[in-house]
């Protein structure tokens, strides 16, 4: 059955299914003196399996960068024992120095193209070295133009830090003597003023090489997501040039009041710094600093650009692409990534082959085939080979990233013919291509313009698989519910939307990392952080996805980054001590144990998934409880149940679809009986902390579900 037809038959009911009520745990409490109606569960079994897995294959967790010192602080006996017993058995490398704006020295020994003055594009040593890679660190580029980055943003532009001596760099490898391509691509610089300015003029201090053909533009539109919005070109703001001139820029006779400025970048004078010995060095274009404002009576810019050293202290600007080109000394000794032989060596991996990433937006393509060489040399076994991570995010224009990941993707294919090469690892399905908007068929779809991309160049047969990231709620603040019930619509929107995009229906579709929010509060340490992860697994599952991998797979500490109102909490399996080992486990571990111990049958038998309905719904007819259903490879059913109402137990009865009941059955439970969190600052941690209850319940028994809880039923 295609993709797309295990979607629809998936929608059509599988969205709620509920627990079985009857017997009761030793000690429980006794009911209310008024039972909740009985709602039903029905097991689509006679439409045959919607999706199939092997939990071997599709379970994991996601390994990332850290802060300094904590990668040996982690990887202790201790930690890695405790983290391997959630049971979640494919490991996916993630590389926090892609998200920071570094390129990753994921081998401490290797070359520069210039290494008398240890500086230019650095490669890796393919070659294995008689010291295992324990620690190894990304390095800031010195070239960077945008003011934020997704990983520790301490880093700053440097198109407005003040420094003549510095510049911006745009990425030499979207060239089209690297693309192959026969026209270069646009390059661009954006900044946000972060209130309308009157603007008339502009100053671009050159560096090389420099802008030929450039273009400056307003945007016209209530704010950056205004669909309707638009770049518009100053009335003087198209403009050609010879030689560099930093000479101001009358862009228009009257001011025109906007937020948002760019400058769009078209042709290079392709020249290098004298001296110069490296093609890479004349590719693309360099700017040192850019002005903005109004022309003074006597001629002079009144800059309305805030320049420093630091992204509080300046405007924020973002970019098209950065230059990986960096030295010895930028270095980033806050930002350490585990060697991929502590990774391998620590067991965490369970033998079987890891997901490993290259990096793409900034590096280059020769440091990429070097880790592959390098891995393969060690013998250490890899599957699937993410190229970048999170280039939406990063703003990245989907064609440049298409372009960069088919570059890149020829160089591996040289080193192995039969890698599975796939991503982008999307930080959000719905993203926009703001500050890049293009008319066009796939409007403002950062992945409709990826894969448009990628079919246009005859590319598509290089992507292996397709990968995003799935955190739903930036916001936890307010009735986290409300979040619950509402998840489940967002994945299905997902679906239909890269259903639409035109990502492939016959490739695997992974979530590369999971969880409540990109930022951290105690929903992550409370029940719903359970709840949430159920049904994102089940669900996605259920639509025709293929493997999840959770985030928070290390032991950390409760910490608050966005809102105060969210409190304090973490994405974490267990909560650490002060020398950083696990300690407690947290609800995210509970739902591990039970989807690898319980819901499914350990090892690598095939699971078949089977469409659930439930008549268990809220006031707008949205399911309050969901359930995932599956038939085991030992011929048992297994039936994950989620309870997202967070102030009433529901009761249903399991049956299949010919009418007969489901049981006798074993009921595994997790809910606010055997948990609670006490949310205390720095300080906040279990109150409550007990295993998952146990009892066994009638065929045809209904099962209640207490309020905000998670429930798995198994078939004797």
């Amino acid at each position: 059955m295609s993709r797309r037809a295990l979607f629809l038959t998936a929608c059509l009911g599988l969205l709620a299914v509920a627990p079985v009520a009857g017997a009761r745990a030793p000690g429980r409490a006794p009911g209310p003196t008024k039972p909740p109606p009985i709602g039903t569960v029905v097991i689509a079994e006679s439409r045959g399996p919607v999706n199939r897995f092997r939990p071997d294959e599709a379970f994991g967790a996601a390994l990332d960068g850290m802060g300094k010192g904590e990668v040996e602080a982690l990887y202790t006996p201790h930690n890695v024992e405790r983290m391997r017993s959630a049971g979640l058995k494919r490991i996916t490398y993630r590389t926090r120095a892609e998200l920071g704006i570094e390129a990753w020295h994921w081998n401490t020994e290797g070359t520069w193209s210039d290494p008398a003055r240890r500086q230019g594009y650095w490669t890796s040593s393919d070659r294995p070295g008689p010291k295992p890679l324990r620690v190894t660190w990304g390095y800031n580029l010195p070239r960077r133009g945008d003011t934020i980055d997704q990983a520790n943003n301490v880093g700053f532009s440097r198109l407005d830090d003040g420094d003549l001596s510095t510049f911006w760099k745009s990425n030499p490898y979207l060239d089209k003597r690297y693309t192959g391509l026969a026209q270069n691509r646009p390059q661009w610089i954006a900044a946000d003023l972060d209130a309308p300015r009157a603007i008339e003029a502009a100053r671009i201090r050159w560096a090389t090489p420099f802008a030929v053909r450039f273009e400056v533009q307003y945007w016209k539109g209530e704010d950056q997501y205004d669909p309707e919005g638009r770049w518009i070109a100053f009335p003087e703001g198209r403009r050609t040039q010879t030689r560099a001139s930093d000479a101001p820029i009358r862009l228009a006779a009257k001011p025109v009041t906007t937020q948002f400025l760019r400058i769009l970048l078209f042709e290079s004078s392709n020249t290098a710094p004298k001296g110069s010995t490296d093609v890479r060095d004349s590719l693309g274009y360099a700017v040192r600093e850019v002005e903005f404002g109004v022309l003074a009576p006597d001629g002079r810019l009144l800059d309305v650009i805030c320049h420093g050293k630091g992204r509080d202290r300046q405007t924020v600007m973002h970019v098209s692409s950065t230059d990986p080109w960096h030295r010895a000394v930028d270095r980033d000794p806050e930002l350490e990534q585990p060697g991929f032989d502590l990774v391998y060596g620590s067991g965490l991996t369970n033998g079987l082959p890891m997901m490993v990433p290259v990096g793409l937006l900034y590096d280059t393509p020769e440091n990429a085939a070097a880790e592959i060489r390098w891995l393969k040399a060690k013998g250490y076994p890899f599957t699937q080979v993410e190229l970048g991570e999170e280039p939406d995010g990063q703003l990245v224009a989907p064609e440049d990233y298409a372009d960069l990941y088919l570059e890149t993707a020829a160089v591996l294919r040289r080193v192995d013919p039969g890698l599975q090469l796939g991503g982008p690892s999307l930080q959000s399905g719905f993203t926009d291509t703001w500050p890049d908007p293009v008319p066009g068929p796939t409007g403002r779809s950062w992945t409709g313009r990826f894969i448009a991309r990628m079919k246009a160049r005859g590319g598509m047969g290089e992507l292996n698989f397709f990968s995003f990231e799935h955190y739903p709620f930036d916001d936890l603040c307010g009735p986290l519910d409300r979040k619950l019930v509402a998840q489940t619509g967002m994945m299905d929107r997902l679906r239909r939307s890269f259903d639409a995009d035109g990502v492939p229906e016959t490739i695997p579709w992974i979530i590369s990392e999971y969880g409540f929010s990109a930022f951290s509060g105690r929903a992550m340490s409370e029940m719903p952080s359970a709840l949430l992860d159920a049904d994102i697994v089940g669900h996605f599952l259920s639509v025709g996805g293929d493997g999840a991998y959770l985030f928070g797979y290390a032991p950390n500490t409760p910490i608050n980054q966005h809102r105060a109102c969210a409190g304090f909490g973490n994405m974490m399996l267990f909560d650490a001590d002060e020398d950083g080992q696990a300690r407690n486990p947290m609800p995210a571990y509970r739902f591990t144990r039970m989807l690898t111990e319980d819901w499914t049958q350990a090892g690598a038998g095939e699971h078949q998934v089977y469409a659930a309905s439930t008549d268990v719904l809220d006031a707008r007819g949205q399911p309050l409880v969901t359930a995932y259903a599956l038939k085991r490879p030992d011929g048992r059913r297994g039936v994950m149940l989620v309870n997202r109402d967070a102030r009433a137990a529901h009761a249903v009865r399991l049956r299949l679809d010919d009418g007969r009941d489901l049981g006798p059955v074993e009921v595994v439970q997790y809910g606010p009986d055997r948990y609670s969190w006490k949310d205390a600052g720095p300080k906040s941690r279990p109150v409550k902390n007990e295993a998952p209850a146990r009892f066994e319940a009638e065929a045809g028994a209904p099962v209640m579900l207490p309020a905000y809880s998670l429930t798995v039923v198994i078939q004797h």
